[in-house]
């Protein structure tokens, strides 16, 4: 496990000569991983949902299609912006609203029945990301949806690997797994939330 902390002005440094940096626009593993995110969904429509780590707002216009209202954070001022014009320009878009904010800071105190985190978790040291999904779990309704969803290779930068982030996320309690989609490029978790789902422990026992 990589103990290399990810510096505090990294986003804003990968961001300041590049709108894009790491290609939501133009790589196929981008819109592959936001076809098989958004089919992963169990439920056709959300309440409150919440993204961190939005980016310029590639995932966000897919996620708005399917919630009456979503909130997307981004520490990136210049992500944010960009991300806000491209939901304004979206008609097919729900109710966003976007704040500057980041995963490891206080959250808010509102409760969600779908938190995404995808391709953000990496960034975060093991033992921030176990307090993290904690609060996670606490800022979920009952029977919430909680989506992760990682690049699996290895990066220098990151702190985590795709795959320590999903270890972490599974054995984290009040998380039950619904399903999982892994290639050599992605691993993909869908979580529910509250009282274990009957088909999950049909599975674990070996019913299913």
């Amino acid at each position: 496990m990589n103990a290399k902390a990810v510096p505090s002005n990294y986003f804003e440094e990968i961001y300041a000569n590049e709108l894009d940096p790491w290609g939501f626009d133009t790589h196929w593993y981008e819109a592959r991983r936001r076809a098989l995110l958004m089919a992963s969904l169990p439920k056709p429509r959300y309440r409150h949902a919440f993204e961190p780590g939005c980016a310029i707002g590639t995932l966000t216009i897919e996620l708005a299609t399917r919630c009456d209202h979503l909130v997307a954070t981004d520490v990136v001022d210049k992500a944010l912006a960009e991300a806000r014009t491209r939901v304004e320009h979206n008609p097919g878009a729900g109710a966003v609203e976007f704040r500057q904010w980041a995963l490891g800071q206080s959250w808010p105190q509102e409760q969600f029945d779908l938190i995404v985190l995808s391709e953000v978790c990496y960034y975060l040291e093991a033992a921030t990301l176990e307090q993290v999904l904690l609060e996670v779990v606490s800022h979920c309704e009952p029977a919430a949806t909680v989506l992760c969803a990682h690049w699996r290779r290895p990066v220098p930068d990151y702190t985590l690997t795709g795959d320590e982030v999903h270890d972490i996320a599974r054995a984290t309690p009040g998380l039950w797994s619904l399903a999982r989609y892994i290639d050599e490029d992605l691993v993909l978790d869908v979580f529910a939330t509250g009282q274990r789902p009957p088909c999950s422990v049909a599975a674990e026992e070996g019913i299913l």
